[in-house]
């Protein structure tokens, strides 16, 4: 058994017949963790002990020959945004530095009805604010390909501890492309569901409207696998939907998949797309067109205000989001000095010193466009084009089925190249964001490795259909290899 080969459908297989136990993978994982994660510095926190009395649990069942689930005995990492009781849930903000959870979060009250096994917390941009894992307050998460370079954000830790072989799956949270930008950077597969068909309970909330928890995985099957154990109604976030997804997310027809047209949006293959990523664009839609698949060119013409709407409606949800998080009610700041402090210094004090200055940025941002005056020049304006994106989605829809584009315009960069230059940072995002803006299920799949630098595509599909991209997505698989 070695780590690196191992997929969530190899270890289940693996499981069942009994080749190893949940437990000695368990603890190889942990082995290994403590010495590939002191470059890669994927994990906040790991946890040995309750891990492996998860793993005893799922070797248990093996023992009494009781079925067993996709995810039995699976070892996952989980984005520290993501609540798990009684383990810390930092957000990689020295604001919640000394906060331990109270409760589960509704998908890992899912993930261990089924056994799942959580190996640690990874490391994120502060609150899910960033697209490179540079404004964590605690660590710096390096791409397991190329230790100089990011490993893109703010999902970071997730997507490097799966590339990294430090877990066979993991969870993180995508409101502007956090899932599948890290995903591309780290050549994995990262699938951001509908709004509405993941439950966000228990997730410290970002931006609400634009929020989702998806999969990181090796393979595309992986992510319909897991994606199915997490999605559903839940009768604590009233945005979440019950559908009947089936087999069919992870066990595609052909001719299925063969009646469906793929869209080329002219707005996502125009200047700024690096040279390496427009050559490997090309290559897998070569790969795709041998599928049997048509393409079609479309217009999305909104695109180009995406950027600036999110920029506008996510501050304004962070800044009332974040309000509670004072450094009084969940945990105290450390290092910040109380005396003679009344409520409000007390405020400024905990405020001024916990949050980072990217998260800073964002609230004052978003106080600023939510404030008497401003609303609505920017807010309920930006809401407005929001709608005419969304639009422009639902208009391509009817003439296509899926829509391909680049999950970024360049391959990973460097640690520092864009920390310094907000804007450019933000543009790492352009490609994936007017997706939540349009609440759409998009995937992010690694297409051919250059130079050991990943490059990945986006498939984006109609609400509710995952299973369209899902399946496209493990077709490539198996003719690109």
């Amino acid at each position: 058994m070695h780590l690196h080969d191992l997929t969530i459908r190899k270890f289940h297989e693996g499981l069942k017949k009994k080749e190893f136990s949940a437990f000695d993978v368990a603890k190889t994982f942990f082995d290994y963790i403590g010495t590939r994660d002191q470059e890669v510095g994927a994990y906040l926190s790991v946890h040995k002990d309750e891990a492996l009395k998860q793993a005893e649990l799922a070797d248990i069942k093996v023992a009494k020959n009781e079925p067993l689930e996709w995810l039995t005995g699976v070892p996952m990492a989980i984005k520290d945004n993501i609540l798990i009781q009684g383990l810390p849930a930092t957000a990689a903000s020295k604001m919640l530095e000394n906060y331990k959870a109270a409760y589960d979060a509704t998908v890992i009250t899912r993930l261990k009805s089924v056994g799942a096994v959580f190996l640690g917390k990874t490391n994120l941009d502060e609150f899910a604010m960033g697209s490179s894992t540079e404004n964590s307050a605690f660590k710096k998460t390096r791409n397991p390909h190329d230790l100089d370079r990011v490993p893109g954000g703010s999902s970071g830790g997730s997507a490097a501890a799966v590339a990294g072989h430090m877990a066979v799956a993991a969870l993180g949270s995508d409101t502007g492309g956090s899932i599948r930008q890290p995903a591309g950077f780290c050549g994995v597969v990262g699938l951001k569901p509908t709004y509405g068909a993941v439950s966000r309970h228990g997730v410290i909330a970002m931006a609400s409207s634009l929020d989702q928890i998806g999969p990181f995985t090796k393979t595309v099957e992986d992510s319909a696998i897991l994606f199915k154990s997490i999605a559903g109604r839940d009768q604590f976030d009233a945005t979440s939907v019950e559908k009947n997804y089936g087999e069919e997310l992870w066990n595609p027809k052909l001719e299925d998949i063969k009646k469906l047209k793929i869209g080329i949006p002219e707005e996502y293959f125009g200047p700024g797309l690096e040279p390496e990523v427009v050559k490997v664009m090309e290559e897998t839609m070569k790969t795709l067109k041998s599928l049997g698949l048509e393409f079609k060119e479309i217009s999305l013409p909104h695109t180009k205000y995406a950027l600036s709407c999110y920029y506008i409606i996510m501050p304004a949800e962070v800044s009332s989001n974040l309000a509670r998080i004072d450094g009084i009610r969940y945990a105290p700041v450390s290092g910040v000095n109380r005396e003679g402090l009344d409520l409000e210094g007390l405020y400024r004090q905990n405020r001024s010193h916990g949050f980072g200055s990217e998260t800073k940025r964002r609230i004052i941002l978003g106080t600023y466009v939510l404030s008497s005056g401003y609303y609505d020049a920017y807010y309920a304006k930006a809401q407005k084009v929001r709608r005419l994106i969304a639009e422009d989605f639902e208009k391509a829809f009817k003439e296509v089925d899926v829509i391909f584009t680049p999950v970024s315009p360049t391959v990973p960069f460097k640690f520092g190249e864009k920390v310094s230059d907000p804007l450019a940072m933000y543009l790492s995002d352009i490609f994936t964001i007017p997706v939540n803006m349009a609440g759409l299920p998009a995937v992010s799949i690694p297409a051919k490795i250059k130079g050991g630098l990943p490059v990945g595509f986006q498939l984006i599909g109609k609400h509710w259909r995952e299973q369209d991209i899902l399946g496209i997505g493990q077709f490539y698989e198996r003719l690109s290899g």
